[in-house]
C-alpha cells in the first residue's frame, strides 16, 4: 500500500462515504481495478472509516452537543419517575426515534455481516454493478418526494423504515446515504431534516461497524505503512467535510436526479465489465492492471 494508494482512496472515501454513490461500490472498483482486494483492501476501508466519522462528528457537532444534552436531561427524568411520552420536545422525540431506527441493524446487519463481508472481500464487481443501478432507481424516485415532517410529527414506523434502509447498506455498491435520505422522503420528511436525522443515525452505527470490523478482520501478515493510514485517514476527512456541504445543498435543492443518472450510468458500466469479465477469466481486470503496471 503507497501513499498514492491512500490519497486516491481517502478521495474516494471521502467524496463516495456522504454522497449518495455508495463509498464501498467505488472503493470496490478501485481495488478491483489496482489489484488491492481482499483482506488488505478491505481493513484499509475499515480504517479510512475514521475519517469520515470525525467529519460527520464535526460537521453536526452544534446539533450533537443539543441532543447529548437532551439525553442525559431524559435520563434524569425517567429515574426521577417524571419522563413521559407525551408532550416531549422536538430534540427529545428525535432521540426516541434515532434509537428506535437502530432496531433494524440488530435484525439485519449483524447477522449478516459474515455476508456483507464475503461480498467486499470477493474478486467480482457485479454485485457492486447491480446495487448501483438500485442507487439509481432510490434518487430518481427521491426525486418526486416532497415531505413536511420533522422531528415533532414523524412517527415510529418512519424510523424504522429510515433503519431498515440503512441495515442493508452495508452491501457494497448501495448508497447508505442515498438510500436513508430517500427512505425519510417517501415517509414524508422535510429534506433539510431527513439530511440530518441520516446523517446523525450514522455515527453509532458507523462506529460500532468499525470496531467489530476491525476487531474481525484479519491483519496477520499486513504490511501497510502508519504513515500511510494517517495520511489516507487524513485525506477521508477533509475530503468528507466537503462532501457534506455539497450534499445539505443537493437534497435542500432537489439535485438527486445528477447523482441518479451518474449511478445508472456506472451501474451499465460496472454490470457490463463484470459480465465480460466472468466469461474471460477477468480479461479487463488484467488489461488496466497491465496498463498501470501493476
Amino acid at each position: 500500500m503507497t501513499i498514492f494508494d491512500a490519497i486516491l482512496q481517502g478521495i474516494i472515501q471521502g467524496l463516495t462515504e456522504f454522497l449518495p454513490v455508495s463509498s464501498s461500490g467505488h472503493l470496490s472498483l478501485a481495488q478491483y481495478f489496482t489489484g488491492r482486494s481482499g483482506e488488505e483492501g478491505l481493513l484499509f476501508i475499515i480504517l479510512l472509516h475514521i475519517g469520515t466519522l470525525f467529519a460527520v462528528l464535526i460537521a453536526f457537532r452544534q446539533t450533537l452537543w443539543v441532543l447529548i444534552l437532551e439525553f442525559i436531561a431524559m435520563i434524569g427524568d425517567i429515574f426521577r419517575g417524571r419522563f413521559s411520552f407525551r408532550g416531549m420536545s422536538p430534540k427529545r422525540r428525535m432521540i426516541i426515534l434515532l434509537i428506535v431506527s437502530l432496531i433494524p441493524m440488530a435484525v439485519v446487519t449483524f447477522p449478516l455481516r459474515g455476508f456483507f463481508t464475503a461480498i467486499t472481500a470477493a474478486n467480482s464487481i457485479l454485485v457492486e454493478g447491480l446495487a448501483f443501478l438500485l442507487t439509481s432507481a432510490l434518487l430518481f424516485l427521491s426525486c418526486r418526494c416532497h415531505g413536511r415532517k420533522t422531528a415533532r410529527d414523524m412517527r415510529y414506523k418512519d424510523a424504522l423504515a429510515i433503519g431498515f434502509m440503512q441495515s442493508i447498506t452495508p452491501i457494497p455498491g448501495l448508497s447508505r446515504s442515498g438510500s436513508t435520505i430517500t427512505a425519510g422522503l417517501l415517509m414524508g420528511l422535510e429534506r433539510k431534516y431527513a439530511f440530518e436525522f441520516s446523517f446523525i443515525m450514522s455515527i453509532p452505527v458507523v462506529t460500532a461497524a468499525y470496531f467489530l470490523e476491525f476487531w474481525g478482520a484479519d491483519r496477520s501478515g499486513m504490511d501497510i505503512p502508519t504513515y500511510v493510514v494517517i495520511i489516507g485517514i487524513f485525506i477521508s476527512l477533509i475530503v468528507g467535510l466537503l462532501a457534506i456541504k455539497i450534499l445539505r445543498w443537493v437534497v435542500v435543492s432537489d439535485k438527486f436526479k445528477y447523482f441518479a443518472w451518474y449511478m445508472l450510468v456506472l451501474g451499465i458500466l460496472t454490470t457490463t465489465a463484470a459480465v465480460i469479465d466472468m466469461f474471460t477469466d477477468h480479461a479487463l481486470q488484467r488489461f488496466v492492471l497491465n496498463l498501470s503496471g501493476g
